[in-house]
């Protein structure tokens, strides 16, 4: 192999990014766009289509122009992106019918509420290894055929196409030739049976979706097509969701991997290889990356809504803090809390609680409360959630978290990741490359490209820090007790 390098497209849910790793997995340049966020009505989130294809390709462009690497020298692409989120587009045209609908929106809490009542929620857990709720993309896909003008007529007459943003990405980046999705993608929608693997006709029914419209599903690491740049095609060999990608660049090929990425929301996925595990504690079941020789690879999952995007809100709105960075020397600067908790329910509270109707809250104000305590507050609920996910992930698998692999912007402040440590009496495990999801994409197409075999992929990653429980266990029983109080009253308020 002459090629030296692999590129990532990283599409997340706030900027689209390329980068270029070298054959050691280094980072040889970055590329990032800030994604514009669009909210037409309290709890819609959308994004612009063409805005996520363009800045792609403008990232692209300017991270070989910025290293000078020629396009000849890039073995493969690999592309992650934003799971759930939903895109219609006209297949003669190739332009969007409608805004995407991303993973954070919850327009169709009635289209669930439907479902339920018509007793498919049995259905979907057994089939798809989820829930039903408004975080996937099956009922965002509805949603755009029963509302966007001449929508339902064009689907059913064969005009429309469906996809998650990888499909997107590689419908038009080859040029309309290759409408395909992979298995971590296609098993968050809603509409795929993950022990099949299959669209699901029942359920394509039960949501008026014609077949058509959807992707051919391949495995993760496979040939997707080709994008044409300087008289050089570059295959796309490696297609996953984040947060799937993630696991894989962790190691997460191997069963009993857990990981925890700290973005926008918070996604903690533990791999059980090929037993299919149904959760009794609020999780869902996923499909892990898939390889050629490992088509069928599960994963239980916890997914937590609001992450770091609680943070861009003490930044943007709340405007108590300049940088998120900030957070880190603020927590270490104050004494431990006492009683404060933020609950950031923004989108409602996902795993393992999944109420839809839930805001955010803050309780145990007193007079001595500042804007500091607040900060250390939502920065400590993403720990508080994270082990709200992996008390329900034991109990599911019968086994004790003996360590727990973490990524993501935020696992690169300190005291989170202490305090995150403490909280679970467990060590948490920080790579060097905290770009772990991109990657995981990379490590895929290189692995199909021949760049790298699983063994060297094994060696890629390496440690940054190690961090280890410090904390007593009568502290550490207070403060997860009141959280768990603050939880309650949270639900308590939004039942009422």
């Amino acid at each position: 192999m002459n090629k030296k390098y692999v590129i990532a497209f990283d599409q997340g849910t706030t900027s689209t990014r390329t980068i270029i790793f070298d054959m050691q997995g280094v980072i040889q340049g970055i590329s990032q766009k800030e994604l514009t966020q669009y909210y037409p009505e309290s709890g819609w989130v959308e994004h612009d289509p063409n805005q996520i294809y363009l800045d792609q390709k403008e990232t692209f462009k300017k991270v070989l122009n910025e290293t000078g690497i020629h396009p000849k020298d890039i073995a493969a692409i690999g592309i992650t992106n934003q799971r759930e989120t939903t895109v219609v587009w006209d297949k003669d045209t190739g332009e969007p019918v409608y805004n995407a609908i991303v993973w954070l929106d919850n327009r169709t809490k009635d289209i669930c509420k439907t479902l339920k009542n018509d007793g498919l929620g049995t259905y979907v857990r057994e089939h798809t290894g989820l829930v039903i709720d408004a975080y996937f993309s099956g009922t965002k896909l509805k949603w755009i055929l029963d509302h966007v003008k001449d929508a339902r007529d064009k689907a059913d007459a064969g005009k429309l196409l469906f996809g998650t943003i990888d499909s997107w990405l590689i419908y038009k980046f080859t040029n309309g030739k290759n409408h395909y999705t992979d298995h971590t993608n296609a098993s968050r929608t809603m509409l795929y049976n993950i022990k099949d693997l299959k669209w699901d006709d029942t359920l394509l029914t039960a949501l008026d979706i014609p077949k058509s419209m959807l992707p051919e599903v391949k495995t993760s690491s496979s040939d997707f097509g080709y994008v044409a740049y300087q008289d050089t095609n570059i295959p796309i060999c490696g297609v996953s969701g984040d947060q799937q990608a993630a696991l894989f660049g962790q190691g997460g090929s191997i069963e009993g991997i857990a990981k925890n990425t700290y973005g926008t929301g918070c996604f903690l996925l533990l791999n059980n290889g090929k037993d299919y595990v149904s959760s009794k504690n609020g999780l869902i079941t996923t499909l892990a990356c898939s390889l050629p020789d490992q088509t069928k690879n599960y994963a239980l999952e916890g997914s937590i809504f609001i992450g770091g995007a609680s943070i861009q809100w003490l930044r943007d709105k709340m405007l108590l803090i300049e940088e998120a960075k900030d957070t880190e020397y603020i927590c270490n600067s104050i004494p431990p809390l006492k009683d404060l908790y933020v609950v950031p329910a923004f989108s409602g509270l996902g795993a393992p609680y999944w109420d839809a109707n839930a805001k955010g809250a803050i309780y145990g104000i007193t007079l001595d409360i500042g804007k500091n305590e607040i900060i250390k507050a939502t920065l400590e609920s993403l720990a508080y959630q994270t082990k709200d996910v992996i008390k329900a992930m034991e109990e599911d698998s019968g086994k004790p978290l003996n360590a727990l692999k973490v990524d993501g912007g935020a696992s690169a402040n300190n005291y989170l990741m202490q305090f995150q440590s403490d909280l679970l009496n467990v060590p948490v495990d920080r790579p060097k490359m905290i770009e772990i999801t991109a990657l995981g994409a990379a490590m895929l197409a290189g692995l199909k490209a021949g760049v790298w075999t699983k063994q060297d992929i094994a060696s890629i990653r390496e440690v940054d820090q190690i961090f280890t429980p410090k904390m007593d266990v009568k502290t550490r029983t207070e403060k997860y007790t009141g959280w768990l109080d603050a939880i309650k009253r949270t639900k308590t308020i939004n039942e009422t």
